[in-house]
């Protein structure tokens, strides 16, 4: 026990000074946006901070191209070893945060599977999801009939928030984008 004591202290000291470390000016954890996810959890975005993400936004009632977004975070993870699957995170932000309740993503979770240990749907407040979608260089807009006009993308975040690649190869596998997300694991973690 008394050879664990020192372990653990290195390891809560190794904690707060990554806490303490400013962000890179470029970080898209430097916005101020407040997430809420399917199971009522609020988190900020920095809060993600310290693990690779693998970051989209769609909307659940979405009927075309947010399904098959979902299926390629899906299919990419998957492409990954399971010892680099388990250093990432996924994360898709509503671009409708009116109808995206945590009850509406909770239901969108389990009607697609997707493990809530793996899968992050989350809402924020549509000014911030303004925000976070032209920070990561997504653009969107609302028709009349309450649909979405919207880029589809996957992007690829390192552990402090910065962009590392992207891909717009939706509904099949992009091995570069793969290979990015094994070079962005594969980092040591500052």
């Amino acid at each position: 026990m008394k050879r664990l004591l020192p372990l653990f202290a290195m390891f809560l000291l190794l904690g707060s000074a990554r806490a303490a470390t400013p962000l890179p000016g470029d970080s898209v954890y430097n916005l101020p946006v407040q997430l809420t996810d399917q199971d009522g959890r609020r988190q900020t975005l920095a809060e993600r901070r310290g693990r690779p993400q693998l970051v989209t936004m769609f909307y659940t009632s979405c009927q075309m191209v947010c399904p098959m977004i979902i299926d390629s975070l899906r299919l990419t993870r998957n492409a990954l070893d399971p010892a680099t699957r388990a250093r990432i995170d996924l994360l898709a932000v509503s671009f409708d945060p009116a109808k995206d309740d945590v009850a509406t993503l909770k239901s969108y979770a389990q009607k697609r599977k997707l493990d809530p240990r793996i899968w992050t749907l989350a809402r924020a407040e549509p000014a911030q999801v303004r925000q976070l979608s032209g920070v990561l260089g997504l653009q969107y807009r609302q028709l009349p009939d309450g649909e979405f006009n919207h880029s589809s993308e996957l992007i690829l975040l390192d552990a402090d928030g910065r962009i590392a690649a992207r891909t717009t190869r939706i509904g099949k596998l992009d091995a570069e984008f793969v290979e990015a997300i094994r070079k962005v694991v594969a980092q040591p973690q500052s």
